[in-house]
């Protein structure tokens, strides 16, 4: 009985090792009664790779894009953030603009 296990088991293995060699190279496939499995519509999967590539194209400049406006925001920012950093450090004269005094506080009447 064991015997009988291992041929169906190698048979099985064999069936697979082939069908897998021909797929890999485009023939058609067996079924497990022998009959064959043509490959699917060849201008349907022209298309579907067409397709496929023209969508990595729009997904590659989208990434590009996105590379530009990331730049320009962490750029931007940072100018912002250091001039403003250098007007807190100038020092104040008379007459570099309106004199802010916390200390006293306006009275309303």
């Amino acid at each position: 009985m064991e015997f009988v296990i291992w041929i169906v088991a190698i048979s099985t293995i064999g069936w697979l090792v082939n069908n897998w060699i021909r797929a890999k190279h485009g023939y058609s496939l067996e079924d497990e009664w022998g009959g064959k499995t043509d490959r699917s519509d060849t201008r349907q999967n022209a298309a579907l790779a067409d397709q496929n590539r023209k969508l990595m194209e729009t997904v590659e400049k989208m990434q590009d894009r996105m590379i530009v406006l990331e730049r320009i925001v962490t750029d931007k920012g940072y100018t912002v953030a250091a001039e403003i950093e250098a007007l807190r450090d100038s020092p104040r004269s008379p007459g570099n603009g309106l004199q802010v005094d916390f200390t006293n506080k306006e009275r309303v009447s």
